[in-house]
C-alpha cells in the first residue's frame, strides 16, 4: 500500500537562498593543495575518498565529471562540500537552501541542499519536482526567477506539461545596437540564415559550451557590405542559435498572459519563507558541516515552517490537505 495525495498542486514556485557554511573563509585552498592538506585534515581526506569513489581512476576517457570539476575550485579545509560565494559584497563558503512551494497555501513541498553555485539551482528544482511526482503532484505551472531560465530546464518542464513562468536567459539583443537575430531570415530547407543584405550565414559548428550552433558568413561576404557598420564590428557576422530555441520561444509567448503575471506576483511568498527561515528560525548560518548534515538541518527547518502553516489552517478552520492510502 503506497501513500498518494488526493490534492493535485496547481501553481508552484521554486527558489534558493544563500546560507553561510560553518566554515571560515580564511581556511581555503586550491585543488592542487588538497592531497597535501588531506594528511592532516580528516574532513578533506573523507572528501577526496568520496570523489575517488564517484570518479574511479580507470574510468573511460572524456570530459571530467561534475564532482571533479567542483573539486578544481577553491575548497574549504573545514567543509569541502561548501562553495565559495559572494553575496551582498561579502565572500565566504555557503550552501543554497532550495524550496519548492505551493503558491496557494505557502506549504513547502520540496527541500534541496546544494553548494552555493549558480548551476545547482535548476538541478535542485528538477530533483524536487521528480520527488513529488510519485505523490501524485502534477503542477500546472512553475514560477521562478531568471536563474532558472536556461533552455534545457525550460524544455524539460514543457515536456512534462508544466508551463514555465520563468524569464528566459536571453542575450539575443546584446548586440550594441546592431542587427539582432530576428532580422536574419532562416531557411530550414538549407539550414542557412540570410542577413538583411541577403548574404547566407551557413552552419559552422556546435558551440563547445553554449548548447547551441554557430552560423557565420565569410570575410569576403562581409567585406565592402554597405550594411556592415550596423551588423558587426568584426571581419564577419556570426550567429549563435540555442538547441532549445523552440522551447524558449514558447516560454517567451507566456510572458504577457494573466497566469504568468500571477506567478510573478506570487514569487514574494517563497521570499517570505526565506525571511522567516533566517529571521525567526535563525538559519542564516548552518550549524553542521558536510552536505548530508546541512540537508538534514534544512529539512528540519522546513518541517517547522510547514507545522506553523498547519497550525494556522486548523486555527482558521480550513480543511487540511492530507494523505490517504490506496
Amino acid at each position: 500500500m503506497s501513500p498518494s495525495v488526493w490534492w493535485r498542486a496547481g501553481n508552484l514556485t521554486v527558489d534558493g537562498t544563500v546560507v553561510q557554511a560553518n566554515a571560515s573563509p580564511h581556511r581555503r585552498m586550491s585543488s592542487a593543495q588538497l592531497a597535501e592538506v588531506a594528511h592532516v585534515s580528516h574532513t578533506v581526506r573523507e572528501y577526496l575518498a568520496e570523489l575517488e569513489q564517484h570518479n574511479p581512476v580507470d574510468a573511460p576517457a572524456g570530459p571530467p565529471p561534475a564532482d571533479q570539476k567542483a573539486a578544481a575550485r577553491m575548497v574549504s579545509a573545514t567543509d569541502p562540500d561548501a562553495a565559495w560565494a559572494v553575496k551582498w559584497g561579502r565572500a565566504g563558503f555557503a550552501y543554497f537552501d532550495n524550496y519548492l512551494i505551493d503558491n496557494a497555501s505557502r506549504v513547502i513541498l520540496g527541500v534541496e541542499a546544494t553548494p552555493a553555485r549558480f548551476s545547482q539551482e535548476a538541478l535542485a528544482a528538477r530533483r524536487m519536482l521528480e520527488q513529488v511526482e510519485p505523490l501524485g503532484l502534477h503542477p500546472e505551472s512553475l514560477g521562478a526567477d531568471k536563474a532558472y531560465g536556461s533552455g534545457e530546464f525550460l524544455a524539460w518542464l514543457l515536456a512534462r506539461g508544466v508551463a514555465p513562468h520563468i524569464p528566459v536567459i536571453d542575450r539575443r539583443h546584446q548586440t550594441g545596437g546592431r542587427f539582432t537575430r530576428e532580422q536574419f531570415r532562416y531557411a530550414p530547407e538549407e539550414n542557412v540564415y540570410y542577413c538583411p543584405a541577403g548574404q547566407p550565414l551557413r552552419y559552422r559548428r556546435a558551440h563547445p559550451t553554449g548548447h547551441g550552433d554557430i552560423y557565420s558568413a565569410t570575410v569576403g561576404q562581409c567585406r565592402g557590405c554597405p550594411q556592415k557598420p550596423g551588423c558587426t564590428p568584426g571581419a564577419f557576422r556570426k550567429l549563435f542559435v540555442h538547441w532549445e530555441e523552440p522551447a524558449r520561444e514558447k516560454v517567451r509567448a507566456l510572458v504577457d498572459t494573466p497566469a504568468y503575471e500571477r506567478s510573478r506576483r506570487d514569487r514574494y511568498k517563497v521570499e517570505a519563507l526565506f525571511a522567516e527561515l533566517k529571521q525567526r528560525l535563525r538559519v542564516g548560518r548552518v550549524r553542521l558541516r558536510r552536505l548530508w548534515n546541512v540537508a538534514e538541518q534544512f529539512h528540519l527547518a522546513a518541517t517547522a515552517q510547514n507545522l506553523k502553516r498547519l497550525v494556522q489552517f486548523i486555527a482558521r478552520g480550513q480543511p487540511t490537505r492530507t494523505l490517504r492510502t490506496t
